[in-house]
């Protein structure tokens, strides 16, 4: 439930009418964020850069998002990431080990679970330990983890505001809801 009104967007008007116009559908994050044109503008184009826009390989991006999404128990979070994750290409199997909590699984690569481990440490600890860090820029240009960290902080925030404004779920969230282990 709502912790504060959704924005009803057929009342915006100027700028913030074309700008939510352009946004479908339009979503309940969407219509939370509304409430605070300039930041629903910064938050959309932050969280478009890190979707479209970076070097990071979109599968690693994703398992970090849901990694992100499970450990903050935000619902919403992994319904939509679990999907776009799929539209990524994340393997089914990989999405159902994190269902499980099950970040060592072995249908991850060595370069997936470090991304995982990578997520895990700096959601639980704030700042990533030199082992974790130097297990990532194995493999991660300075570019792609300076986007795998911004991706993990974002979706953290993304993360916490959902379930602080109490954000509902989309079509299809409650069905998932049962076997989502959240």
């Amino acid at each position: 439930m709502p912790r504060i009104p959704y924005y009803d967007v057929e009342n915006a008007t100027g700028k913030h009418a074309e700008f939510l116009g352009k946004l479908k559908p339009t979503l309940n994050i969407y219509k939370m964020l509304a409430n605070s044109e300039y930041g629903m503008k910064g938050f959309i184009r932050m969280g478009n850069a890190l979707l479209y826009k970076c070097e990071l390989d979109p599968v690693l991006r994703e398992l970090a998002i849901i990694r992100v999404g499970r450990l903050s128990r935000a619902a919403y979070e992994v319904f939509q990431h679990e999907r776009i994750g799929r539209e990524a290409g994340v393997a089914e199997e990989k999405i159902a080990a994190l269902r499980d909590a099950t970040i060592e699984a072995a249908v991850f690569t060595d370069n997936e679970k470090a991304v995982l481990r990578y997520a895990d440490d700096v959601v639980r600890n704030v700042k990533a330990s030199d082992k974790t860090l130097k297990a990532v820029q194995a493999f991660l240009t300075p570019g792609a983890l300076v986007e795998l960290t911004l991706t993990i902080g974002y979706y953290m925030m993304v993360s916490r505001f959902l379930e602080t404004m109490g954000v509902e779920g989309e079509e299809g969230q409650t069905e998932w809801l049962k076997t989502a282990k959240l």
